[in-house]
Order: C-alpha cells, then sequence, then structure tokens
C-alpha cells in the first residue's frame, strides 16, 4: 500500500511543480479577478495546507489553522512546495492506519482543488499549462 501512496504522492508533487514552474517569475503576483489569492498566495497555500493536513489527518496531531507569512518568490514558493511534500512523503513511509490512510487522500484532494486553480491562473496569462501528469 505504502508504495502505491509514495508512487501517487510523487506524481502529485511533479505535477504541482511543473505548475508552479510554468508561470514566470513576475506572474507570481497575478490574481485574474479582485479578491482571490494571487498565484504565489494560492502555491503556498498548497504547501501550508500539505502541512496542515498532514499534522491533523494523516499524524492526528491537531494543530490549528496558522499560516506563516507568505513567501513571494518563484524560488521560495518552490522551495516550500518540495519540503511540504518531502515530509508528507516521509510520514507515508512508515505504518498508517485507516484513519492515516483517508487523511492522506483528503489532503491530496485539497492540492488537486487549488492546483486546479493555478492551472486555471495560467491559461488566465496565456501559458499553456503543463499535460497531466498520471
Amino acid at each position: 500500500m505504502n508504495n502505491k501512496l509514495s508512487a501517487t504522492l510523487d506524481n502529485s508533487k511533479q505535477y504541482t511543480l511543473a505548475v508552479a514552474a510554468a508561470m514566470p517569475a513576475d506572474g507570481y503576483s497575478f490574481h485574474p479577478t479582485d479578491g482571490v489569492m494571487n498565484f504565489g498566495e494560492l502555491l503556498n497555500h498548497i504547501a501550508y495546507g500539505i502541512e496542515w493536513w498532514e499534522a491533523n489527518y494523516v499524524k492526528g496531531v491537531k494543530t490549528d489553522w496558522a499560516p506563516s507569512q507568505v513567501l513571494s518568490t518563484k524560488l521560495e514558493v518552490s522551495a516550500y512546495l518540495e519540503k511540504a511534500y518531502n515530509a508528507l512523503q516521509k510520514t507515508i513511509s512508515g505504518t498508517l492506519s485507516d484513519e492515516a490512510v483517508s487523511g492522506f487522500y483528503t489532503t491530496l484532494d485539497h492540492i488537486t482543488h487549488h492546483r486546479g486553480q493555478a492551472v486555471t491562473y495560467l491559461r488566465c496569462k496565456g501559458i499553456t499549462p503543463p499535460d497531466y501528469m498520471y
């Protein structure tokens, strides 16, 4: 089971990082309309969400929602995404309860939801997003 979870997470990581790489550095401040996160904030939200969902629903450690300051550069945001994915990868390498497996898939759902928004941001900027990896 863990090999399948690991492969699924690696696929998510690679695609998310490809989406992050597709946006030029100056596009990280882009938001398609008022009242929504800009591209960089959205990717920060994904990275923080991975950490938060992992703590609460994979590890079962009650953690308040308290994101830190949003990172602003493409390099910083990409490194944060990589760090969050790597930490979750380490967590799922161990033995997981049924609840933890369910939490893992809930985490992936959150990532997918917001990554889909990021793909839309790319399209709004006239950028063809990377092909979906599966």
